[in-house]
């Protein structure tokens, strides 16, 4: 049987590909630019009132309640994003209904989580602040399918206006409170006051089908057989997305955990806007230029890499010039490691970003057991080649190992995207070149500041 699927959600033919891609980009990008722009500005302020030690412990909580999302991710929003039904409501209630299961139970484990937790990282605080922080997780499962739907079709707006909302609320609530108590809390909160505005938004604005609890069994078989691998996958990206704090949450204390949390909150914002750039638009890109088997579509998506790609490496450059400067500036002197390891972040991120955009080829042809295969491959070497550099020369050796196990993956990764017809040779030699110089000059301008880091970390 064949369900009606919302209006919303089916794009005019008139509207190109392209160009929906590209207003998506624009969406995501102007708000992840704007969102990030009032998260930075909410980070200095909370910096003044708060400890290193706040934004340390909210790292250990933000790595578990993540652990626990990766490890169980089944694929849902990745199963309707490329599957033939993705439009259907039989399919959507079967996918909500295993979501809605999911957050439950995980955040039952969280709960359990939570005393073993706070032993291994001596952080007494997590006993309390793990159950409550966990609670995001409930609020994700209960998410409607329709946001996912509106991912699709590239139908991006609401779901742009939801989260910038979300954000300026949560901002606040985290001022406010830092203001009211000068404690850790105001963090917890904040989040979760954002998880459930979120929430009740997404029920309330987006437009589509209300999802019910149901369970079909075909539907139910194709979302567990894609998802399975999804699932190993995701776990593998813990590794990869999280496995710094994981690993460093054990080798520094909780005061230097926040120090480094404050140096990636501003390092990262390039990689961060291309992961939301890529998730959000790739897929659906990859399935309807494969659809079309249009070339010169698939020209035109190969252009647009290259503009991500560039776009990307220029913002990393940046900021591994100018780290120590910027955190000096803007930070008071308890903050000072920060700006060397602003600049060792920003260099180890310059070679991933030449590949960043070629698994989702994998997903987009609905491929998951591949797409596994790499992200296995990415987190073996880059967990063994940070440990292994942690224990040469700490924190410095950690990120030095990061970086070369994204040029150890670079054969497998080049050999799937050669395989899925995006692989562009042209692209990968032009950005490993600038991402050669850009770490050479970074290091050689800080090597001063970059020294100090070996004895404190």
């Amino acid at each position: 049987m064949v369900s009606a699927v919302p209006d919303y959600a089916v794009p005019p033919m008139r509207v190109s590909l392209i160009a929906r891609v590209l207003r998506g980009a624009a969406l995501t990008g102007g708000s992840f630019v704007l969102m990030q722009a009032l998260r930075f500005g909410s980070n200095l302020i909370l910096a003044r009132l708060l400890f290193p030690e706040a934004f340390g412990l909210m790292a250990l909580l933000t790595m578990i309640v993540m652990g626990l999302t990766l490890l169980s991710d089944s694929g849902v929003q990745q199963s309707i994003m490329q599957h033939d039904r993705g439009d259907e409501p039989d399919f959507l209630n079967t996918a909500w209904t295993l979501n809605a299961v999911r957050g439950v139970v995980l955040w039952l484990l969280a709960c359990a989580l939570a005393w073993p937790a706070a032993q291994i990282y001596n952080a007494p605080e997590l006993m309390a602040v793990l159950p409550v922080g966990a609670l995001t997780l409930v609020c994700m499962g209960l998410a409607p399918t329709r946001v996912y739907t509106a991912q699709r079709h590239l139908q991006l707006g609401r779901i742009t206006a939801i989260e910038l909302g979300t954000q300026i609320v949560s901002i606040s609530v985290m001022v406010l409170t830092a203001w009211a108590t000068g404690s850790y809390w105001a963090l917890v909160v904040g989040t979760l006051v954002a998880a459930l505005l979120k929430l009740a938004l997404e029920w309330t604005v987006l437009p589509g089908q209300r999802n019910r609890l149901a369970w079909e069994k075909s539907a139910g078989r194709d979302l567990l057989r894609f998802g399975g691998w999804i699932l190993l996958s995701s776990s593998c990206g813990f590794l990869i997305l999280q496995g710094d704090r994981a690993f460093l949450g054990l080798y520094l204390s909780i005061e230097g955990l926040g120090i480094y949390t404050i140096a990636w909150f501003l390092a990262s914002f390039p990689i961060l806007l291309a992961q939301a750039l890529v998730g959000r638009l790739l897929i659906p890109a990859y399935r309807e230029s494969h659809l079309a088997d249009n070339p010169r579509l698939h020209a035109r998506i190969r252009w647009l890499r290259m503009y991500m790609t560039g776009g990307v490496w220029a913002m990393l450059g940046v900021l591994a010039l100018l780290g120590p400067w910027l955190v000096g500036l803007l930070y008071d002197d308890r903050y000072v490691l920060a700006g060397a390891i602003m600049v060792l972040i920003a260099a180890a991120q310059m070679f991933p970003m030449v590949t960043m955009t070629y698994d989702q080829a994998a997903l987009a042809r609905g491929d998951s057991r591949r797409f596994f295969k790499l992200m296995a491959l990415r987190a073996g070497l880059q967990t063994s080649m940070f440990v292994a550099g942690m224990m040469l020369a700490g924190l410095p050796g950690a990120l030095a190992g990061q970086a070369l196990s994204a040029v150890l993956a670079y054969p497998a990764m080049a050999r799937m995207a050669r395989d899925m017809d995006v692989w562009d040779k042209h692209h990968d030699m032009i950005f490993a070149t600038l991402a050669a110089l850009g770490t050479l000059g970074a290091l050689s301008l800080h090597w001063g500041s970059l020294q100090a880091l070996i004895a404190p970390f």
